[in-house]
């Protein structure tokens, strides 16, 4: 058997894990794993903050549009002809003349 194939046959049957140099070899390992861990916890908590935040996006979309419901409502209630509608049925009804202004001057001794 050919060296290239000795060492691929070695690797697949984990010799490189067992003989006297292993120690180097499993620290190594370790550190990949350790990274890959990492790696996999990082990649999880992107994909949450990715739904979190499609979910805020859904919901302000929900608020901005009852938001522009209720000003709508809020305009329609305040114009001068939807009042004057209400007030209707109390005997309330428009002035005539034009309000007048009050000047209050105070002397002092």
């Amino acid at each position: 058997m050919s060296k290239v194939k000795r060492n691929i046959y070695d690797v697949l049957r984990g010799g490189f894990l067992t003989d006297d140099s292993s120690l180097k070899n499993w620290k190594m390992l370790f550190f990949v794993v350790a990274l890959l861990l990492v790696m996999i916890s990082i990649a999880h908590s992107a994909d949450a903050k990715v739904v979190k935040v499609a979910e805020l996006n859904k919901e302000k979309r929900r608020l901005r549009a009852e938001y522009v419901d209720t000003s709508t409502i809020l305009m329609r209630m305040k114009l001068e002809s939807s009042i004057r509608a209400k007030v209707k049925g109390k005997g309330l009804k428009p002035a005539q003349k034009p309000p007048k202004k009050i000047k209050v001057t105070i002397k002092q001794e």
